[in-house]
């Protein structure tokens, strides 16, 4: 059966939402991962940009097109004010990174409605096959939390 974290990744339409010259690479690697999955992805950075060649946009109503969920890989201290962006937006469906959710942020999106996972990265179950995040699915697997 799978996990709620795993079909997340069922929907056809994502925004990544993370500043892309950060140092953490993960809204890269999540961006990139949504793009060879086949969906339809936008990077939303407010400093602009580009990821892998394509536009990064300021914002929600920047995008081209609605989304069905987006992911937030953001400095913790933005995360609440992204989860209000995300909810104006229309988007019912947030992945916020781990470690990067907040009290505020979480009761943001409870008062939205919104289907929120937190607390996981999100990396780990985007990104199939063998990488460094398959070594961390084979322990949360055999530990019953994936």
């Amino acid at each position: 059966m799978m996990s709620e974290r795993e079909r997340f990744w069922e929907a056809d339409s994502y925004a990544v939402v993370g500043r892309q010259t950060s140092r953490k690479a993960y809204p890269r690697i999540t961006y990139g991962a949504l793009k060879d999955l086949g969906k339809t992805v936008y990077a939303v950075d407010p400093d602009g940009g580009t990821v892998e060649d394509d536009a990064a946009y300021a914002d929600f109503a920047a995008l081209p097109g609605p989304v069905d969920a987006a992911v937030l890989e953001l400095p913790r201290e933005e995360t609440a004010a992204w989860v209000a962006r995300a909810a104006d937006a229309g988007v019912r469906r947030i992945w916020i990174h781990q470690m990067t959710d907040t009290p505020e942020a979480l009761a943001e999106a409870e008062r939205r409605g919104l289907s929120v996972i937190a607390g996981h990265c999100a990396v780990m179950y985007v990104k199939p096959g063998f990488s460094g995040h398959a070594v961390h699915r084979g322990i949360w697997k055999l530990l019953g939390k994936y």
